[in-house]
């Protein structure tokens, strides 16, 4: 064999080691793709049936928190400024959560439901959930403490204050505000105690008007759940996922390619 042609054969080997490095390296890829796109499937899967965002949700709502901006300008929950935001006392709050902790999990998600049978369970829940409510409303509803009934007598004093010294304005007269608010409460004495008790019934009724409402963002909220499950329709998708996912996943090189030499090459 001449220079020439042992140069040729030389050549031709590197050029086959090369090309196994190169699908071997295109293997381990492939299996690095397909481990990424498993862990990937099961954080979709994961987080479509994790509930727990939306029982963490329900239960700042039922506590009056109102979502603002902090300093970095991401939502956070606060507490309210209006305290008759806040209806219900801590063992209402736990009632409602407890109740829709039975609804709001994957098993319901994943289970399969028609219309009827769906449209059934939802008047019977409703129907408990009003029920134990309204029997037991002097303990699930929240009185107005005692300091939110002086702060309303304290707003009804100072807006008295305001329309005294807009008609004084009105004729020209010169008048004192502490002057004013000594007259003022002089007039209430011996019946604060009244308008607190006044006060406090006001707020408990206007509370109570919300009953409704609050009956109704409950229903909702496990009616959506249901309607997720109805004609397992969750279990259906969750499928189709895994299948188009399957579908579309890269083709893997065998762990043990055949061994490329000038022997076998072309074969």
């Amino acid at each position: 064999m001449n220079p020439e042609e042992e140069k040729y054969l030389q050549d031709t080997e590197n050029r086959l080691r090369l090309a196994q490095a190169e699908a071997m390296e295109k293997g381990v890829a492939s299996q690095q793709v397909m481990m990424d796109m498993d862990e990937q499937e099961k954080n979709i899967l994961k987080e479509q049936l994790d509930l727990s965002g939306e029982l963490d949700r329900i239960d700042h709502l039922l506590r009056g928190h109102i979502l603002k901006p902090d300093e970095n300008g991401l939502p956070q929950w606060t507490e309210p400024t209006n305290k008759d935001l806040i209806l219900l006392t801590e063992e209402g709050i736990n009632y409602i959560n407890w109740a829709i902790q039975w609804y709001l999990t994957k098993n319901l998600l994943l289970s399969n439901y028609d219309v009827d049978t769906i449209n059934a369970k939802m008047e019977d829940i409703s129907t408990t959930i009003a029920d134990a409510l309204f029997m037991k409303y002097d303990t699930y509803f929240r009185e107005p403490t005692l300091d939110e009934c002086k702060e309303e007598i304290e707003k009804r004093i100072s807006k008295r204050i305001e329309i005294r010294k807009f008609a004084a304005e009105l004729s020209g007269v010169e008048i004192d505000e502490k002057e004013i608010r000594n007259e003022i409460l002089k007039d209430m004495e011996g019946r604060i105690e009244r308008e607190l008790t006044t006060i406090k019934e006001q707020k408990t009724k206007n509370r109570l008007k919300l009953y409704e409402s609050l009956i109704r963002f409950i229903q909702d909220s496990i009616h959506s759940t249901y309607l997720r499950a109805f004609g397992g329709q969750e279990r259906r998708t969750i499928r189709q996922h895994i299948h188009v996912s399957e579908s579309s996943a890269p083709m893997i090189q065998q762990k043990n390619p055949q061994k490329l030499s000038l022997l076998n090459y072309g074969r």
